[in-house]
């Protein structure tokens, strides 16, 4: 359960345009900001970082930055997030086989090594201490341009925020995200953990 209740999406009217955005990526607001909102400008600082991140007219696929995200929260074992994740990047284009092979994507014909090498990256970036070293850079630079891997580890990180706080905060999984993590995360050890009522 919740340290703290979300409080309704219409309690701050100012904050609409903020939730819009959220709403876009998952067809929902989430608990998370829902919690947030007690501190509306953190809310709407998100919201901007969110949008700088996840630009649509970013060089990086909106689809698999939401991969990228699913991996950093993985590393560090956010299960919230792991699910969020999955659900954002089903609706911004990666196919339904691609969600289903997330746990073999180091054998899967359906991720390229260009695909492996960053989610690789995002693990090593994702985990605590940081396993980002030298060599995995180096393979980084062979497939993605330095813009991109800005691009990239500004996914990791805008989710490194929403790791910690939804598990300091043992955010309630919303119940689509908890239906995709029973489908396809289960099989990889996912349980919802604290965020299952």
């Amino acid at each position: 359960m919740a340290h703290l209740s979300p409080l309704s999406k219409d309690l701050n009217p100012d904050l609409a345009e903020d939730f819009a955005i959220f709403e876009k990526i998952l067809g929902f607001v989430p608990n998370s900001l829902l919690t947030m909102q007690r501190r509306p400008a953190i809310v709407k600082g998100f919201g901007v970082l969110t949008k700088a991140v996840m630009a649509p007219d970013g060089e990086v696929d909106l689809g698999f930055k939401r991969l990228l995200a699913h991996f950093a929260s993985r590393a560090a074992g956010c299960q919230y997030c792991e699910a969020h994740s999955l659900i954002a990047a089903k609706i911004h284009g990666i196919s339904d086989e691609k969600v289903a092979a997330v746990w073999d994507y180091q054998s899967s014909p359906l991720y390229s090594d260009k695909e492996r090498v960053a989610l690789d990256y995002a693990l090593a970036a994702g985990s605590v201490p940081n396993n980002v070293d030298e060599s995995l850079m180096e393979r980084m630079k062979t497939y993605w341009s330095e813009d991109e891997i800005v691009e990239i580890l500004g996914a990791i990180c805008l989710y490194g925020f929403l790791n910690r706080w939804n598990d300091s905060m043992a955010t309630d999984l919303e119940d689509a995200p908890k239906a995709l993590g029973e489908m396809v995360l289960k099989s990889g050890g996912w349980t919802g953990g604290k965020h299952i009522k």
